[in-house]
């Protein structure tokens, strides 16, 4: 281009400022300009928010945080959770150093109780059309104090918690306090003009055109969102969170905890089948991992195991039906206040399909067993107590008797006459211990 000239005679020449600074320029284009489009993470939120959640996306954060993405999206719907789990996610979005946005979907999907308090915590918050959000008093915890006071203090405590959100990120303070302290619940139109959101958004391309341009501030300063045109880039939770997550569904808990129950009842009616136990084994501990996750009631879990009792003693003394009516009704009250949250409850369909077949196997399967143990036996040397025979001779004190049809030889501690009827009391290797009838 300039033969014969330097590097520092060809920076003179073209003005060495602004030569010498093309490279910087040009990185800095390809690291944050327009050149690249910027990376957008997006995870799914559904159903009830437990721990497992909490863990799910703080990884999320993380990772949106280690490959300097432009935010993360949370696309929720969820009918509330566990308020130490929704604390954490609140926690973790705060500190987070990428911008967060809510985004409530799909249409009729809702972010009710926990979702409220998440929303408020996020960067940015959007509804699809037909969505709500709302209802965020705290509920009574079975086995925990309702009273008057203690439920004053907790509900003192959330509204405290959600007006320093609101405050923060500069929403309806107002609102917030009366979803707390009234359960109010409202649309996503009612929540734009409340100033609860920030947008409407019909889709996720449609909500990344209005984040452009859009400020925040972060935990490391001031974000300004490079988002329209973004690459979408979802978090796949890994096979440890996915199990995790379907063995935390209540319903799948409670099947695992009558599965459990099942097996270890078998291997210990049955030594030495191994393959109940094991069963029964691993699905115990999978149920009580969940139930620690998803914090059961003492109580109804001591029902459940009550009700058992019941069935079990049932089979063995003759109440006339009152031991079985008593655990299916333990068992029916146990499995609805197994958990302490009302957001996070076992389908009523699946609870009387198991505490009805439950009861049928203890109650019938296991009572024909037991009486088929107790029934005197009618094959083989014990089969002859009892039986009735006659005396082909005279004993005393052996002979000979006919039972079923069958020579014996016999011995008598009397004496009988040819012909009597005797019983069969004793049987001593091929001889029978008999006695006359009277």
């Amino acid at each position: 281009m300039f033969p014969g000239r330097s590097v520092h005679s060809r920076c003179r020449t073209i003005g060495w400022r602004q030569f010498c600074l093309l490279p910087a320029f040009f990185l800095l284009a390809i690291r944050g300009g327009q050149i690249r489009a910027g990376q957008v993470d997006v995870i799914t939120v559904e159903g009830a928010i437990t721990p497992v959640t909490a863990k799910i996306v703080a990884d999320a954060i993380r990772r949106a945080e280690r490959f300097d993405a432009e935010a993360l999206v949370i696309k929720m719907d969820t009918p509330g959770g566990l308020m130490e789990a929704t604390w954490k996610i609140d926690k973790a979005i705060l500190a987070s150093k990428v911008p967060v946005v809510v985004f409530i979907t799909p249409s009729g999907g809702r972010a009710a109780s926990a979702g409220v308090y998440i929303s408020y915590a996020a960067h940015f918050v959007a509804m699809a059309p037909s969505t709500h959000i709302g209802a965020a008093h705290p509920v009574t915890m079975g086995g925990q104090d309702s009273s008057k006071a203690m439920m004053e203090k907790i509900t003192n405590d959330a509204v405290a918690h959600i007006k320093g959100l609101a405050e923060k990120r500069g929403r309806n303070v107002t609102w917030a306090e009366a979803s707390v302290r009234k359960s109010v619940s409202i649309t996503e139109k009612e929540a734009l003009n409340l100033r609860v959101i920030d947008f409407i958004a019909s889709d996720l391309d449609d909500l990344l055109a209005k984040l452009d341009g859009q400020k925040t501030k972060v935990a490391t300063g001031e974000a300004i969102l490079n988002t329209k045109g973004a690459s979408i880039v979802p978090f796949d939770m890994s096979w440890r969170y996915r199990l995790l997550d379907k063995i935390s569904d209540p319903n799948i808990a409670y099947i695992l905890m009558i599965l459990g129950i099942y097996g270890l009842f078998f291997e210990l009616s049955n030594p030495g089948a191994v393959f109940p136990g094991v069963v029964g084994g691993i699905c115990i501990l999978l149920a009580f991992f969940a139930f620690q996750v998803l914090s059961i009631n003492a109580a109804g879990l001591g029902l459940i195991f009550l009700a058992l009792v019941f069935f079990i003693v049932e089979v063995k003394v003759n109440s006339h039906g009152l031991l079985a009516i008593g655990g299916i009704v333990s068992m029916f009250l146990g499995s609805i206040m197994l958990f302490n949250s009302p957001t996070v409850k076992v389908s009523l369909s699946i609870i009387v399909t198991a505490v009805l077949v439950t009861a049928a196997f203890f109650v019938f399967a296991l009572g024909l067993a037991f009486r088929a143990h107790q029934r005197k036996p009618v094959t083989g040397r014990r089969g002859l107590l009892g039986e009735i025979g006659e005396a082909l001779t005279a004993i005393d004190p052996g002979g000979k008797v006919s039972v079923h049809g069958e020579i014996w030889k016999a011995v008598s501690a009397e004496k009988i006459k040819k012909g009597d009827k005797v019983e069969v009391i004793g049987v001593e290797g091929m001889t029978l211990r008999v006695r006359w009838m009277k």
